[in-house]
């Protein structure tokens, strides 16, 4: 571990992926956007239960040419790295058991905006991904009681999202693979 991570004061020309490969597997969720550190707030039981009910649902459709998995990094570039709380990946990077996957290598990434996150779920992680070329996006939202789910396709020429729907019953897309799926099947019996 080199000395800028032990004090209060980022490396000299900011931290990157090498610094965050060098810190100890300690459970704290650490993301990088241009060479500045993210740590974020360890998530609430309903993000959690969002989370877990969405992959195993989509893992119930998930064709085997894909994988679904949930809070692992995708590297970007070495100054810049996520954790999207869900994705779907190609099947050929999941069989490498990666402890990180490359932009290249999602299909789509999920994010369940939490009070704390609402800006960088909403504006930044979309605008990053789509750069880095993730095909799609879906960010899930909760708000008076209720589960609403917005999916995005990307615009390859623009490198930008658009909506292509905003689910509140049942998301039912063909995108990234054919999903019929009921909000109610996502929803935290306490929410």
């Amino acid at each position: 571990m080199t000395a800028a991570l032990q004090s209060d004061f980022p490396p000299e020309g900011g931290w990157t992926t090498d610094d965050l490969d060098g810190l100890p597997e300690d459970g704290r969720r650490r993301e990088l956007l241009d060479g500045v550190l993210l740590l974020s707030p360890s998530p609430t039981r309903i993000h959690q239960t969002i989370a877990g009910l969405l992959m195993a649902a989509l893992v119930e459709e998930c064709p085997d040419e894909y994988d679904v998995t949930q809070g692992v990094e995708v590297r970007i570039n070495r100054t810049r790295c996520f954790i999207p709380d869900v994705l779907v990946t190609t099947a050929e990077a999941a069989r490498r058991s990666p402890s990180r996957y490359a932009p290249h290598e999602v299909v789509l990434a999920v994010e369940v905006v939490s009070p704390s996150t609402r800006s960088i779920d909403r504006v930044l992680k979309p605008a990053l991904y789509a750069q880095a070329g993730i095909p799609f996006y879906w960010r899930i939202e909760t708000g008076d009681g209720e589960l609403a789910v917005h999916t995005h396709r990307i615009d390859p020429v623009d490198e930008v999202y658009t909506e292509t729907g905003r689910w509140t019953k049942f998301v039912d897309t063909g995108e990234p693979f054919p999903v019929n799926l009921s909000i109610a099947r996502i929803t935290p019996r306490h929410l």
